[in-house]
């Protein structure tokens, strides 16, 4: 049943009887204060730097078509993603996840798109349940497989064994692999495993595996040695997060100020269109509105990061004790950000300071990824092209949980949305 008209000007109405605070002019002018008085440094309210720039704090601009007619500073990019059947909870207590891990090469390399790892996360509360989890082939050797058995914790257990799940096929695929690389890796998502390093701001019990399980810690072990291996070959490697979500910025800012205005964002993302977004008001016939321009792709220079998820890989962190063998400060996480007018998004790419703190280097890695987004209209085309290659479409999931309920002599735990959707 539809809303009728009657009912749509009665939520309008509703809308009109909440205050939303400062108007859009405010935001924008204090996104303005926030950019020019307070990344260069941010400091937190102990004097930690949490943010500072690479080189210094500014804003750029360039025409779309421009920078897509522009040549590729990398010769080749390859891709990386995985993708799963999300967890699973079966009637005989068990909860499972299936990731596939798959990469992309411009030019294609059939025999590299061909390649998967699998990899099987399984939770049990059942203490005699046993899992195999020695490595295996299949596709006549393309692909590799692995069931990996994750630490009993019942209140967390379907995002435990996603994010291990996940986490473990990208990584595993990527070092299988690292070696065909030759000019730029372009990982669909951050540069470290973030969903497993944000568990350690979210429940006492999560924090504990990071500290007392293997599984997390060999996952966050193969970033870093990933990213040891491009340092040691001198190929880069960056991260594409599509949506970025991080509120290191407005957290920060809120915690630091007293009194006046908060920062009104709901992420830093946010706050990195206000800075980026250009255009002005203009007047019509429904009053003052904002024209945005849509000719151009605009970004930030990049920035170090030592707050929130980034802050373990950092000079400032451990490493969730993971040996680091190169100095630290090769490992942290710088970005930049991008906007573009087109879809009104903001797209945050990230790398290793290792190879952003070269100049050449840095300017190379902006000039391809913007020219990417400018092409693709949005994430790059490697990264697409990689996500199309580990997605597991829904009629896949269906038959793979089939599959599943068969060699589990079991069946999947429904509940009514299952029925109402049709799952």
């Amino acid at each position: 049943m539809t809303l009728d008209p009657v009912h749509v000007d009665g939520i309008a109405q509703l809308a009109r009887r909440i205050d939303h605070g400062a108007d859009e002019r405010d935001h924008r002018e204090f996104a303005e204060t926030v950019w020019a008085e307070f990344l260069d440094p941010l400091l937190d309210r102990e004097g930690r730097t949490v943010i500072e720039p690479v080189d210094e704090v500014s804003r750029h601009l360039v025409d779309l078509e421009d920078v897509a007619l522009a040549e590729s500073p990398f010769p080749t990019e390859h891709g990386l993603d995985a993708g799963t059947i999300n967890p699973t909870t079966f009637r005989n207590g068990l909860v499972v996840d299936v990731a596939q891990a798959a990469m992309s090469a411009t030019p294609s390399d059939l025999e590299l798109h061909r390649s998967r790892t699998v990899v099987a996360t399984v939770h049990s509360n059942d203490e005699t349940a046993r899992v195999d989890d020695r490595w295996g082939t299949f596709d006549a050797g393309y692909s590799r497989s692995r069931a990996v058995k994750v630490p009993r914790l019942p209140r967390f257990a379907e995002g435990v064994v996603h994010a291990l799940a996940l986490y473990l096929a990208e990584s595993e695929h990527a070092l299988e692999h690292a070696a065909t690389v030759s000019d730029l890796l372009v990982l669909d998502g951050p540069l470290y495993p973030r969903g497993l390093l944000r568990w350690s701001d979210q429940h006492p019990d999560l924090a504990t595996i990071l500290e007392e399980e293997s599984q997390p810690t060999t996952v966050l072990e193969n970033y870093v040695r990933l990213v040891e291996e491009f340092v040691e070959r001198g190929v880069p490697l960056v991260g594409f997060v599509k949506n970025p979500s991080t509120r290191v910025v407005c957290r920060t800012l809120k915690r630091k100020r007293s009194g006046g205005i908060d920062a009104p964002w709901v992420d830093d993302a946010a706050l990195f269109t206000r800075v980026l977004e250009r255009g002005e008001y203009v007047d019509d016939v429904d009053g003052n509105r904002w024209e945005r321009d849509t000719s151009v792709l605009t970004y930030t220079n990049w920035f170090r990061s030592r707050g929130g998820v980034d802050r373990p890989l950092s000079i400032d962190g451990d490493a969730l004790g993971v040996e680091r063998a190169l100095a630290r400060e090769t490992y942290e996480v710088t970005f930049f950000v991008v906007y573009d007018p087109r879809e009104d998004l903001c797209y945050r790419i990230e790398a290793p300071y290792a190879f952003t703190r070269d100049s050449d280097t840095r300017e190379a890695l902006t000039r391809q990824l913007l020219k990417d987004v400018a092409v693709a209209g949005g994430p790059p085309t490697i990264v697409e092209k990689a996500d199309d290659l580990a997605r597991i479409a829904s009629q896949e999931k269906r038959s793979l949980r089939e599959t599943l309920e068969t060699a589990f002599d079991t069946e999947r735990d429904r509940t009514y949305d299952d029925h109402r959707w049709g799952e």
